[in-house]
């Protein structure tokens, strides 16, 4: 098989973006390194497209709204079933993609970030297929409509995953996009638009411009013929995104920051809880906004938890992305390299206990983003580390006297997308996750739900994804009173 690279680059559409159904130069001449994030060298280039792209983009956009707005439901699915049939015909070129651009194991690429990613368009088909589009209620009829050109922005994170769980369902309701993924992963993001362009999706229904947050996303924001911007990002890219749209009143999902805790009830079963809770904190290496990155024990039980907790870490094998037992690669970019290295500095001279980790590179790295699985002991909440989103492989261990204080310690953040409760009365369980502000709560670790809808309270943004409510997400209601069916 081609490397993505040299794939991207003899298909002619490496230095491109994808505006009205062609592969189309464009208008200026900046470009932007792509770089391995294991070896540090530079993969490629990638074009960087302005403020004149995104204005043929969202004319494209706008012109193809009036035809697929139309389509029947039918019609949608069927080409969004060619769209998941694609993807998972094309898996290994994704899976190796994703290892190349954001430095996540080949393994964990092939088994989480492809699958995953795929399973959104599946369930948008699905849902679709079966969505009542127009309720009657008494005499009015409540019909949902397209709400009409939405602009899409994604992280490098989960490249492939957060583009599918946001064109996904934006299609199935009938809306048409424009596609602003991270710069700094973009192999993935032109490996989907081919997917796009060879499911037959209509000319101008998908567009993709490549760019920096203040120039393109700025003008997909602030654009008058945007009528919807869905962010994925941290949260001051989320206020960024909700300033320059705020003059045009459209509509602005964001799904931004988080700083997950991670309940352990007293009645846990401890080994479990605290080797899987390690595991769901450092999954693509601490690079999920949802991470449970706080982990809130009973001080009783503290140092056999610190125990625990050292030894599932030793058994992560942190490497060369590309190696089949490799479970932890780098980390994505060197400007997140620096910025967990600040943030495990800061847990070292804030006093905190310091269990597993530390600064630098793993032995036998002299190169390559690669960090140390690092795990603080007895933190508090007022510290840095235990209030800031360090989206790296650091775990904070804070104990608690009271099942009381252990719920404060939780909601004690500015953040609230994602939670986790450990224990064995369901009824207790299920009265803390009552009254724990996030989005989404997870008990004992139950298995990812592509349905389960998933945004944020407070400062981790508004809206929602996934599922029936992430399609609603692009619809308008229309109240048709006197309406007899």
């Amino acid at each position: 098989m081609n490397s993505p690279v040299l794939h991207l680059k003899q298909a002619g559409r490496l230095d491109r973006l994808f505006i009205d159904g062609e592969w189309t130069a464009p208008a200026g001449t900046a470009h932007a390194a792509v770089v391995c994030p294991s070896t540090e060298d530079t993969l490629c280039e990638i074009p960087l497209g302005d403020a004149r792209d995104v204005d043929r983009a969202v004319q494209a956009a706008r012109k193809a709204f009036v035809r697929w707005s139309v389509t029947s439901p039918k019609e949608r699915a069927a080409l969004l079933d060619r769209v998941h049939a694609l993807i998972i015909e094309r898996a290994e070129l994704f899976a190796q993609a994703l290892t190349m651009e954001m430095g996540a194991p080949i393994n964990y690429a092939r088994g989480a970030h492809v699958p995953l990613a795929a399973e959104h368009i599946r369930v948008a088909r699905d849902n679709l297929a079966s969505y009542p589009f127009r309720v009657q209620r008494g005499t009015t009829a409540v019909v949902r409509e397209p709400i009409g050109v939405c602009a899409l922005i994604t992280p490098w994170n989960w490249p492939i995953y957060q583009i599918t769980a946001k064109v996904g369902p934006a299609l199935a309701a009938g809306c048409t996009v424009v596609l602003k993924p991270s710069e700094l992963s973009a192999l993935s993001a032109l490996l989907f638009a081919e997917v796009i362009a060879d499911a037959g999706i209509p000319a101008g229904v998908f567009n993709l411009v490549s760019g920096t947050g203040p120039e393109v996303g700025a003008a997909l924001a602030s654009h008058p013929q945007v009528d919807m911007v869905s962010i994925t990002g941290s949260t001051r890219a989320g206020v960024l995104v909700a300033q320059a749209a705020a003059p045009t009143v459209k509509r602005v999902a964001q799904e931004l920051g988080g700083k997950s805790p991670n309940i352990v009830l007293p009645d846990a079963d401890l080994p479990r809880a605290v080797s899987l809770g390690v595991a769901a904190a450092f999954r693509n290496m601490g690079q999920s906004c949802s991470a449970p990155t706080r982990m809130i024990v009973p001080r009783s039980i503290a140092a056999e938890v610190e125990t625990l907790a050292v030894a599932a870490t030793e058994q992560m094998i942190v490497g060369n992305p590309f190696a089949e037992a490799t479970t932890h690669g780098p980390l994505a970019n060197r400007a997140q390299f620096g910025r967990v290295q600040r943030m495990i500095e800061a847990g070292i001279d804030e006093g905190t206990k310091l269990i597993v980790g530390g600064t630098g590179r793993p032995v036998g790295f002299s190169k390559g983003f690669y960090a140390r699985p690092t795990i603080f002991s007895d933190v508090r909440t007022d510290m840095t580390i235990a209030q800031e989103e360090i989206f790296g492989p650091v775990l904070a261990i804070l104990p608690y006297y009271t099942v009381e204080e252990a719920i404060a310690i939780a909601n004690d953040t500015v953040y609230g997308l994602g939670a986790h409760i450990q224990g064995k009365d369901r009824e207790r369980m299920h009265a803390v996750a009552a009254r724990i502000q996030s989005g989404q709560v997870h008990l004992n670790y139950p298995a990812w739900d592509p349905q389960a809808p998933f945004g944020g309270y407070k400062q981790s943004g508004n809206g929602r994804e996934y599922g029936i409510e992430g399609m609603e997400e692009y619809m308008e209601v229309k109240s048709i009173l006197g309406y007899y069916a």
